[in-house]
């Protein structure tokens, strides 16, 4: 066979004319994407509607990426590491009998596209489908086998007609907690007016104005409106999401001040949902840090409320903790600096013989309370509840009661005490809790310790361990869990607490102050109540604006209010319309939805993206998504994407498919069953002597370091990206060596779901084993079929069947690296026999290949005579015969040490095996005259003979 020349892409006058080249490859590859595009090879039939077609009794699997946003910079070779991943899973599933939906959309709505928007007055719209095109364009080069009929955007009216749809079911309804699940806000409407469910002050359904019945239900409501605290930037004229607020307190784009304003705004009851989404975790196949991220997220803790009275006044503080069987050691009480209570408990003066350390160097408690506010106000929570941190805070100057010891114990406010998380408030027990005791040991506030420490234990920090409780009266002697519910039942006796649960959760804030995003189909009657638009009148779309930007503040105008883009439309914001008793006048809301909504539910649009009547129709959901097994939930089979979507994206999607699930509109009750995440493609950046950015491809390696241009340059790891210099596009690599080298490369680079280096250099090993694999099978030389109707020998065929089964298992199982590695093993064994490649060999080695690099696995299949694609040929089976071992190694021990090894059957029984280790050479030498008391034989792989 022909060698291959020192660069194996190069099409060069010397090379043969049936090389497998990089030339070849784009053009095989090319026409492959056509015939599978003209024959429909990918599409997956629905049971019913426009997509039906024959499912048979195949089953089914429903494959799924996170979907990309459409940059404008295109991808590189990193991006698509999850996309190749799915289509190997997918192919190979066809392959073995499922009728598999796979296919891809583009969350299209989103800020980069606004900014781009601001800069240069081109509509949002015009630059997404312009960056969509250029990705269909460049992953439709890779080869994936999506259904291109099932294809969705985001921003496409027919879609987000139903992201509306779907706010329109969340707003009218209620969660039913004695149900456990959400039901229709008219069904709570008619147990109010039927008397089956009391009204909160006992009056008549009927005696409640329109006014009152309407807040009642929006109280109850899972999308309603509120003065919700938010993240205000003014610098940026619109409130944003946590994860767009850095630690310091300051926006991630345009590095901002980010203030707490109470704003009116669109909210999702998601905290209604908390136990089951913590609960539900657990019937999911997903990894397990992604399931403790989203417990930790929603945070629930089982523990007590306890209100302690305030000295000189009616009212009382309420704190949540998780042990109350501390509460003999709660010394003093800390409320956040924003808490309710502060400015109505804050003395006129200080207490005689107060601390000077409680007070701040201020004259009067007000003065320290208003100083000690604002410092806390520029601080950011990270830095607020920072373990290492030095601990402040100042007295109120008033006290509050124990209701356990009956001790008055003083009121700080402190920043280490948020107002967002329990109620804002702590009962402080410094021996038990090491930041409580910092703070005590600062402000010479007592210690009083609740729980026995070991013996030896040192006696100058919180011990936060189990051990029997101490000093606190009746609950003396008891372990933690006794003692919690004896404190517990006590409070709940003197009317001074109970037992509760509390989460971390908060609900979701709904509402953005952007253009580029879905319009809420509701509208604002005259006295500004919310009404619901009808199914009729949607989509709503986004109108033109003369300007894509909110309006900007200074940066430090804490006070400002948001000027939504939106609003300079007035005739689409102020609108006349006959919503059924008659043409009215309505006002628009001029938030848009943040974009996560679009990306909630896009894996039900892919089961019916042509529906026109239904969000989806459901024996197409029971047949793509329902749960089958009894207890199951149900959901996509496999959801790949990154790790950084494992709180939020998730969340939310699981939020709203449970809603639906609850209104009987889907079967499941979990969106993805088995979630994966894949690890990430970095790259080697390098900098200058001026720690400027240098093109990486322009690099070179020399004398132990590295040299661009002549000049030493220092090597970093990281991500990939244009502004390191780094990027290494798909398009670069499939025109240098083709789309199934780089498909190949990515598989074999490592773990998929563990983050590896790029390494350019290293591409070329993955494109010669595919030359190596075309000479097996075509002539470089005259383009004839060298493969012939040979019988393998025994151990090729044993190869064969050992990697037919190892494929399979690693494929399953998405071990594609491995996989990898087994065919260059198999077609190793294939051109070492030397002669005529046998094609009972050959042809399952491609059928193997396919799925990894379908282009040239499809090309060999057809010429080796087969005339349609193999996407739907069977996946080859191992032969049960031909996976057994030849023989196996038997050791054999004299007085447990090893003397001899054996080569043996397989199946070779306890006497025979005995009677070959009692003849061997090496046991017969080691006896000597010696007798033998017993042979111990465990059959086939140890013999131990023990000497009289």
């Amino acid at each position: 066979m022909t060698t291959a020349s020192a660069d194996p892409r190069v099409d060069d006058d010397a090379a043969p004319a049936h090389r497998y080249t990089a030339a070849l490859a784009g053009d095989l590859e090319r026409r492959w994407q056509e015939r599978w595009t003209a024959e429909g090879t990918f599409e997956a039939p629905n049971p019913v509607g426009a997509l039906a077609g024959p499912v048979d009794d195949r089953p089914k699997r429903f494959v799924m990426d996170m979907f990309p946003y459409p940059s404008g910079s295109g991808i590189h070779v990193g991006h698509p590491l999850g996309y190749i991943a799915t289509d190997v899973f997918a192919r190979y599933s066809r392959m073995t009998g499922y009728n598999v939906l796979h296919t891809l959309g583009f969350d299209a709505f989103g800020l980069p596209a606004e900014q781009y928007a601001v800069q240069t007055g081109q509509h949002p719209r015009v630059t997404t489908e312009g960056n969509i095109a250029t990705m269909r364009v460049q992953l439709g080069r890779l080869g994936l086998g999506h259904d291109a009929r099932r294809s969705i955007s985001t921003i496409d009216p027919d879609y987000y007609r139903w992201t509306q749809w779907i706010f329109l079911q969340v707003h009218a309804s209620w969660y039913d907690r004695e149900a456990g699940r959400a039901r229709p806000i008219a069904e709570l409407e008619a147990a109010y007016a039927s008397g089956e469910r009391p009204t909160p002050d006992g009056r008549a359904w009927s005696e409640l104005t329109g006014d009152e019945r309407a807040e009642l239900l929006d109280q109850e409501r899972l999308a309603y409106r509120s003065n919700a605290p938010v993240n205000w930037c003014p610098g940026l004229g619109t409130v944003l999401a946590n994860e767009e607020v850095t630690a310091d307190g300051r926006s991630e784009r345009g590095n901002f001040p980010v203030f707490k304003r109470n704003l009116r705004q669109w909210m999702m009851r998601i905290t209604a949902y908390a136990d089951r989404l913590v609960d539900d975790l657990d019937r999911l196949d997903w990894p397990e840090p992604v399931k403790l991220m989203q417990r930790n997220w929603i945070g629930r803790s089982n523990g007590a409320h306890v209100d302690f009275s305030l000295s000189a006044s009616a009212s009382s503080v309420r704190v949540f903790t998780t042990r109350p069987d501390t509460l003999f050691g709660a010394t003093y009480v800390v409320l956040a600096p924003e808490h309710e209570l502060v400015d109505t408990i804050t003395a006129a003066a200080w207490p005689e013989g107060v601390d000077e350390r409680w007070t701040g160097g201020a004259a009067t408690p007000a003065e320290a309370v208003e100083a000690y506010r604002a410092r806390a106000a520029a601080k950011s929570e990270e830095e607020r509840t920072a373990d290492s941190r030095e601990k402040t805070g100042v007295f109120t100057g008033a006290y509050a009661v124990n209701p356990l010891s009956g001790k008055e114990i003083p009121v700080f406010i402190a920043d280490y005490v948020l107002a967002g998380y329990g109620t804002g408030a702590i009962m402080a027990v410094p021996a038990e809790d090491q930041r409580d005791w910092d703070f005590a040991q600062a402000f010479g506030l007592p210690v009083v310790r609740t729980v026995q420490p070991p013996e030896g234990f040192a006696d100058d920090s919180a011990y936060t361990g189990d051990g029997a409780t101490i000093n606190s009266g009746f609950l003396d002697g008891l372990g933690r869990t006794e003692a919690k519910a004896a404190a517990i039942a006590r409070l709940e006796e003197l009317g001074a607490g109970s037992g509760t649960t509390t989460y971390k959760l908060r609900d979701w804030l709904f509402s953005r102050q952007r253009y580029w995003g879905e319009p809420f189909p509701v509208v604002y009657d005259e006295d500004g109540r919310v009404v619901p638009l009808p199914e009729s009148m949607l989509p709503v779309t986004l109108p033109e604006v003369s300007d894509y930007s909110p309006r900007t503040f200074d940066p430090d105008d804490a006070q400002s209010d948001p000027e939504a883009p939106l609003g300079r439309n007035p005739e689409w914001v102020e609108v006349t319309l006959d919503l059924g008793d008659g043409p009215k006048k309505y006002r628009r809301d001029t938030n848009t939805m943040p974009n996560w909504a679009g990306s909630c539910w896009y894996h039900l649009r892919y089961i019916d993206p042509v529906d026109e009547q239904r969000l989806v129709e459901p024996e197409n959901e029971r047949y793509w998504m329902g749960p089958r097994a009894e207890g199951a939930t149900g959901g996509v089979d496999l959801y790949v994407g990154g790790v950084e979507h494992a709180v939020l994206h998730l969340l939310y999607s699981r939020f709203w498919h449970k809603v639906l699930h609850d209104l009987g509109y889907v079967s499941s009750s979990e969106p993805y069953h088995k979630l994966f995440n894949q690890g990430y493609i970095q790259a080697y950046a390098y900098t200058d002597a001026r720690g400027v950015y240098v093109p990486a491809a322009e690099v070179e390696e020399a004398d132990g370091g590295w040299t661009w241009q002549g000049e030493p340059v220092q090597r970093e790891y990281g991500k990939m990206g244009k502004s390191l210099k780094n990027s290494v596009t798909p398009d670069e690599m499939a025109a240098e060596y083709g789309a199934d080298t780089l498909r190949l490369y990515e598989m074999s680079m490592g773990p998929l779901e563990v983050s590896r280096p790029w390494e350019t250099r290293a591409v070329v090993g993955s494109f010669r084993f595919l030359q190596r694999l075309w000479r097996n099978v075509v002539s470089e030389e005259t383009g004839e079929l060298v493969v012939g109707d040979v019988e393998p020998d025994t151990e090729l065929l044993r190869v064969l069947h050992r990697t037919i089964e190892g494929v399979r298992a690693d494929f399953e199982a998405l071990r594609f690296n491995t996989a990898v590695a087994k065919l260059i093993e198999l077609n190793n064994a294939v051109t070492k026999r030397g002669g005529t490649p046998p094609r009972s060999v050959v042809e399952p080695l491609v059928l193997l290949l396919a799925p990894l690099a379908p282009h040239v696995a499809e090309e060999l299949w057809s010429r080796l005579g087969h005339a349609g694609s193999l996407a739907h040929e069977p996946f080859p089976v191992a032969d049960p015969a031909l996976l057994a071992e030849e023989t196996v190694v038997c050791v054999v021990q004299v007085a447990g040490k090893v003397r001899d090894r054996l080569d043996v059957a397989p199946d070779i029984g306890e006497d025979a095996l005995r009677e070959l280790a009692l003849a061997s050479e090496g046991v017969r030498r080691s006896l000597g005259e010696r007798g033998i008391r017993t042979v111990i034989v465990r059959a086939p792989k140890l013999v131990n003979i023990v000497p009289a």
